[in-house]
């Protein structure tokens, strides 16, 4: 691509404001329709997932969140044809009908008990059509302001687009912790928790009636006017290796990485918080939501830092920081908010005796293998206990025990078992295991007069700045690296496939890595290392792009 000069002079117009506020505002509702979901699902495994132990039923729940996720690269792949063939305007007004027809149905969904297996079946496909959707609506919003932006300010003009997602996320905390007050938690988990999709019809209305307003951007119609739309932007875009490689450049030397470290910023840890750490759900989304709201100012901070030093060292920094103080940092997140748990790690180690070929990791992606060995159960029940163990090999057939200080806790094959007695040993071990743990001291819940409140909000504040680093500038640069006429859709494959696949599946394998080893810290090795390698593969092979002319057709 050519490269043009910088023009740094003058203030935002008003053109540009509108253009911003209504890509911004439509883009935050979306995310707080897709977010919804991510912060509720402890109570959606519940209402969807019956039948199921709760870490199976929780691993089941985020498996239907990453639903969405799994499918947002093939919602770039339809949505960013459309883009770069009749235009960004039209395409992102389509996205958001979708999305927040989707949203509101999920709160009129009715659950396992009224309906059976249908529940948990249309939730997925609702998912699928909320990823879909998203998959189309990021790439048209960045690509419209991006190019409504002047040289020189792509990086600050799109940071706003980045806000977007801490803000959505941020509003559906709002929202869940205003009903969940006002009802009480019995009945917000009863029925209460379907008033959040349900208010968002609301907002639709809005975001469509402002987007129906907004004019095409003038790269796009400049180019529609010179006759030089591409009439097959998926050829163009992957048939060819001059862009292709591009294209995958882009997917694991910057969206990989900064994916994992986005998801771990904002999603694990309240994951961590909540069902690790054990700290009310109340609790726990005030205190991700206060530093949403302070580091959030950080997106414009590093995306106008980006129009002057480059986009490339600002990601990856964010990339290379993270990865080398995520165990610090999640270490002292526990230390502040459940010191009782973390005394309890230290001063009761708790061993599992059992053979190794007994043991699985226990990923379920279709919802119907059963963990029946007598390994997976007590596994299971000590990762839901947040209980770290060290694992202890067993001679073949060796049915699995679990030490608890000087407890000996021996589990049970429920493989071949009548229902009736499986439940019955079921129980019997949780109650037997449960006061075990209990005697060695760990905690049930955190106790919210033992939280420091100032320290948990301040580290996950951190986390949240890293967040803004990887994240702040990323549209622009993946704006500035493909050409106008196949823009919408080359941008928009690798961002959906680093967001959705790296990092939409990152709460679901962290929870299934945790429950395999048996270490609370073990899941923070899947982000170090995918944003590891991202930093090398970025600066080795990515350009620099702020200077780039994204007026060029070709």
């Amino acid at each position: 691509m050519a490269t043009a000069p910088i023009a740094t002079s003058g203030g935002m117009t008003s053109e540009e404001r509108k253009v911003i506020f209504a890509s911004s505002l439509g883009t935050v509702f979306e995310w707080y329709d897709f977010y919804l979901y991510g912060a509720l699902a402890s109570i959606i495994g519940q209402q969807f997932f019956k039948g199921t132990d709760p870490n199976t039923g929780f691993i089941l729940a985020l498996l239907a969140f990453a639903a969405g996720f799994i499918v947002r690269p093939f919602g770039a792949l339809v949505f960013g044809r459309l883009g770069d063939m009749i235009g960004r305007k039209y395409t992102f007004l389509v996205t958001i009908l979708i999305m927040g027809g989707s949203t509101f149905c999920v709160g009129l969904l009715p659950n396992f008990e009224t309906i059976g297996v249908a529940a948990p079946i249309i939730l997925v496909l609702l998912r699928v059509l909320q990823g879909l959707a998203l998959g189309g609506e990021y790439g048209g919003a960045a690509t419209y302001v991006a190019e409504h932006a002047p040289n020189g300010k792509r990086g600050a003009y799109t940071a706003w687009i980045q806000t977007t997602a801490t803000l959505g996320l941020f509003l559906s905390l709002v929202v869940i912790l205003s009903i969940r007050k006002m009802m009480g938690e019995a009945d917000f988990a009863s029925f209460g928790w379907r008033f959040p999709f349900l208010v968002s019809v609301f907002l639709l209305a809005i975001s469509v009636w402002i987007r129906l307003s907004m004019n095409e951007s003038p790269a796009f119609a400049k180019m529609k006017a010179e006759g030089k739309t591409s009439k097959a932007p998926l050829t163009e875009s992957f048939g060819q290796w001059k862009n292709l490689k591009i294209v995958i450049l882009a997917l694991l030397g910057l969206t990989a990485g900064q994916a994992v470290v986005w998801y771990t910023g904002q999603f694990y840890a309240l994951i961590f918080l909540e069902k690790v750490l054990k700290v009310d759900g109340p609790l726990a989304n005030m205190m991700v939501g206060a530093a949403l709201l302070i580091g959030t100012p950080f997106f414009i901070v590093f995306g106008t830092l980006s129009d002057k030093i480059g986009r490339k060292p600002i990601i990856l920094a964010g990339c290379v920081i993270a990865a080398a103080t995520y165990f610090p940092l999640f270490g002292a997140i526990t230390h502040f908010a459940n010191p009782t748990l973390e005394k309890a790690l230290k001063n009761s180690p708790v061993v599992v005796t059992a053979d190794p070929a007994d043991c699985q990791f226990q990923f379920n992606p279709t919802g119907t293998k059963k963990f029946t060995s007598s390994c997976d159960i007590i596994k299971a029940k000590l990762a839901a206990s947040s209980v770290n163990y060290t694992n202890v090999e067993a001679p073949a057939g060796t049915i699995a025990s679990v030490k608890v200080g000087d407890t000996v806790i021996e589990s049970f094959i429920s493989k071949g078992m009548p229902a009736a007695d499986a439940t019955a040993k079921d129980k019997a071990l949780s109650k037997e295991l449960a006061a075990a743990i209990k005697a060695a001291g760990y905690p049930e819940k955190a106790d919210s007069d033992q939280i420091n409140y100032v320290m948990v909000v301040l580290l996950l504040t951190v986390l949240v700045i890293y967040v803004t680093m990887v994240y702040g500038p990323i549209a622009a640069m993946l704006v500035e690296m493909f050409p106008t006429r196949i823009r919408y859709t080359s941008m928009s494959l690798p961002y959906h496939i680093g967001n959705g696949w790296f990092g939409g599946l990152l709460p679901f394998f962290a929870v299934a890595m945790v429950a395999s080893k048996g270490d609370i810290y073990y899941g923070l090795w899947y982000p170090i290392i995918i944003a590891s390698v991202t930093a090398v593969i970025g600066f080795f092979f990515v350009k620099e792009t702020k200077d780039n002319d994204i007026y060029a057709a070709d």
